[in-house]
Formats: structure tokens, sequence, C-alpha cells
């Protein structure tokens, strides 16, 4: 197997878990809570920031190993 393949290949799986972890950031970063029938939104901006920051370089992570296994 050639050395390109293996780095492409590990730069897919490490971009495809930065996007795991980016969307779980994202999806945790907000809370509700109901008291006496108001609902109360609760969120970290800068929680959700840094879940797009992860999503977006996950991104090109993967983008850049699917190149790399490609190029011949």
């Amino acid at each position: 197997m050639n050395t390109k393949k293996v780095i492409g290949i590990l730069l897919i799986i490490g971009g495809l878990a930065l996007g795991y972890l980016g969307l779980n950031k994202i999806e945790n970063s907000g809370a509700s809570v109901k008291v006496l029938n108001i609902e109360l939104d609760v969120s970290d901006k800068g929680s959700k920031q840094q879940g797009y920051i992860y999503l977006g370089l996950g991104i090109l992570l993967v983008a850049g190993g699917v190149y790399t296994v490609n190029k011949k």
C-alpha cells in the first residue's frame, strides 16, 4: 500500500472524527427549561462556535484525504 493512500485514509478518519465532535458540540450547546409555563432557552455561543470550527476543519480534512487518495 502506498504511503500517500495511508495518509489520505488517516486524514479522512480524522476529518470524520472532527465532524462528529463538532456536531455533538453544536447539539449540546443549548438547553431549555420550562418554569411556570414559561420556556427559557439558554445557549452557549462559545461552544456552538467551537463546534462549527470543528465541523469546518473536519470537512477540510475529509476533502484533503479524498484528494490525496485519488491523486496518482
